[in-house]
């Protein structure tokens, strides 16, 4: 068993190597190191099986669909314009509505998805302006990680986290997550429209252009919006309802989209391309993940990181969860916070089995610290890694130093507020 542990580490660590580096895609490393995983004998095919969430993955993909097809309206274009607009032109003001509509919109429609989104929009209201793009996706990109804390639904870790413990239900983030977020998002954007006030200038003229936009154009198919509003209002309204229904997140996210693609898909070309707008790649990362984290697992070497730490803290509860706060922002940082949570939910899960007996602190700290953490540097987060990716095609890079300059002293005092939080709502007794 000495062995397989160290093969396992060995594995583990090669993987997350690798993904750090950015010299291959993470979810070829990912997906490697799972098979190697399989190769060397550490996990059977059957038992990786069984750590592979399928709940994580079914609502990502459902989601996926939904706003793929919801996309294709022109709706979030038409949102965007009128945000624009309202904000008289205004550079400074537009880059506080375009935040405010990416951190709600990733609160229900998930990070990722909502950058997905969010970029191209925004590249066109910056060409309108001739301004620099940057700092709008730079501020999009941390409104999304801020937003997507605030549910179940909004950011990956949370979703993993949500799907582990079954009774943490939809409304149970919101209770315990969304005041936290709104705080801190509003704190945050008021630094970043102070860091960017003198760099977002523009022109008189170019303020009128945008304003004569018309955002009714962009609504290019109303029976289609009509249809996607529909199914959205009502998967959200499932997320809130599925302890009571009793089923799975994902069978509510799978079940929209399929009831979309019912009314939707008229021939398989349409079908096709609802598909092709799934995030593969981000699923096939998870899977490869799972499977690696699976291995740390079967060897027992979870269990051991998790007497370490409550030997570390004596099995106090409040040095606990403080720990795992601080711990789970730092490292998700440096490392994807997806990794970094399917290694630490088995860890505290482990925790409960040795004498920890309420979790409940410990993982609303492991999601505001990975959720929050994403913010530290541009592979803290997949939201980060899309937007620096689409910028790249426009033309924009946006450097890994520069975000990090930005970034990581706003994610420091997002989790310093997030520490209070915790403290006063689960630690003073």
């Amino acid at each position: 068993m000495e062995k397989q542990a160290i093969l396992a580490i060995s594995v583990f660590l090669l993987t997350y190597g690798f993904i750090i580096s950015e010299k291959v895609h993470r979810t070829i490393v990912a997906m490697i190191g799972g098979i190697i995983m399989l190769a060397l004998g550490i996990v059977s095919q059957e038992t990786a099986l069984h750590h592979i969430d399928f709940n994580t993955l079914g609502l990502l993909t459902g989601m996926m669909i939904i706003v793929a097809i919801t996309g294709e309206t022109g709706l979030f274009k038409y949102i965007a314009i009128i945000a624009a607009k309202k904000a008289k032109g205004d550079p400074l003001k537009i880059l506080f509505s375009l935040a405010i509509i990416t951190a709600v919109s990733s609160a229900f429609l998930d990070n990722v998805t909502t950058v997905l989104l969010m970029v191209p929009v925004t590249f066109s209201i910056t060409r309108q302006l001739k301004v620099n793009p940057e700092p709008y996706l730079i501020t999009e990109i941390i409104a999304s990680n801020i937003g997507g804390t605030a549910t179940l639904i909004g950011d990956p870790p949370n979703i993993m986290i949500g799907s582990a413990v079954k009774e943490l239900s939809f409304m149970s983030f919101i209770n315990n997550l969304a005041f936290i977020s709104a705080v801190t998002l509003v704190i945050t954007l008021s630094i970043l429209l102070l860091i960017y006030r003198k760099q977002l200038k523009t022109t008189e003229d170019l303020k009128s252009g945008l304003m004569s936009l018309d955002e009714k154009k962009e609504l290019k198919d109303k029976v289609l919006l009509k249809q996607s509003l529909i199914v959205l209002g009502l998967t959200i309204l499932g997320f809130f309802l599925h302890q009571l229904l009793h089923l799975e997140s994902a069978t509510v996210a799978l079940g929209g989209a399929f009831i979309l693609l019912l009314l939707t898909s008229k021939t398989d070309h349409d079908l096709e391309h609802a598909f092709s707008r799934v995030e593969w790649t981000t699923i096939f990362f998870f899977v490869g993940l799972f499977v690696v984290v699976s291995g740390l697992v079967e060897t027992g070497i979870i269990s051991s990181l998790a007497r370490s730490a409550i030997a570390f803290t004596g099995g106090d509860i409040k040095v606990t969860a403080i720990l795992i706060l601080w711990l789970s922002a730092i490292a998700s940082a440096f490392v994807d916070n997806i990794p970094f949570v399917a290694t630490m939910i088995p860890m505290i899960q482990d925790m409960g089995l040795m004498g920890i007996a309420d979790l409940e602190p410990l993982w609303w700290s492991l999601a505001l610290g990975a959720c929050f953490g994403g913010n530290g540097s541009l592979i803290g987060a997949s939201a980060n890694l899309i937007v620096a990716g689409l910028a790249a095609q426009e033309g924009t890079h946006i450097s890994f130093m520069r975000f990090f300059f930005i970034g990581f002293p706003i994610m420091l005092l997002s989790v310093l507020i997030a520490t209070i939080y915790v403290y006063i709502r689960y630690l003073a007794v």
